[in-house]
């Protein structure tokens, strides 16, 4: 049996930020936010090995969510803020260093953002044995992870990590159209 495990590395503000900002044009619900024990059961059955859940967060103002970290805690994530300078970007910068540190291990890696600035350090991991994937909204990720080589995993239909159904618009390939969720 191998050592080998899958990352999850969560960006939970781009997440976060894209369901209010770009889909509902509002402050998420609780309902409408990801459980997040879904991502990483969902990652465990993908590539059917351990799963390590890392979410990093922005402790920039010097408090703590204690609740939500607790919450973390529960569903087997290692919560990891971070704190920085007013320019700095906090959460982006040790995502980024944590897939560099990940270059020198034969792990898989998962990524949960939407966000551009993870390509240039996705692609070193990009190998040929490693397997590396995002999960994201698909129309809201960023156009640069379609130049890797990495799988594409919707956090909404693939990982169904939502309550309830989002009010997304997208392309529907007539093969996969469902009239029925029209009709409700």
């Amino acid at each position: 049996m191998s050592d080998r495990r899958t990352f999850v590395l969560v960006d939970g503000e781009n997440i976060d930020a894209t369901l209010g900002n770009s889909l509902l044009g509002r402050r998420p619900l609780p309902e409408e936010r990801p459980r997040w024990e879904r991502v990483t059961d969902y990652a465990e059955n993908l590539w059917d090995q351990p799963v390590t859940g890392l979410f990093f967060l922005n402790a920039s103002g010097g408090g703590l969510p204690q609740t939500f970290i607790q919450a973390l805690l529960a569903m087997r994530y290692r919560p990891i803020p971070l704190s920085g300078g007013p320019d700095e970007k906090v959460v982006d910068i040790g995502i980024q260093r944590t897939l560099d540190a990940l270059l020198g291990r034969d792990d898989d890696v998962l990524l949960v953002s939407h966000d551009a600035d993870f390509a240039d350090h996705l692609a070193p991991l990009i190998d040929g044995d490693r397997r590396v994937g995002v999960v994201a909204l698909r129309e809201y990720a960023s156009n640069r992870f379609d130049e890797l080589d990495l799988s594409f995993h919707d956090l909404e239909d693939d990982v169904a990590a939502f309550n309830v159904p989002l009010p997304r618009v997208r392309v529907i390939q007539l093969a996969d159209f469902d009239p029925n969720l029209f009709l409700r």
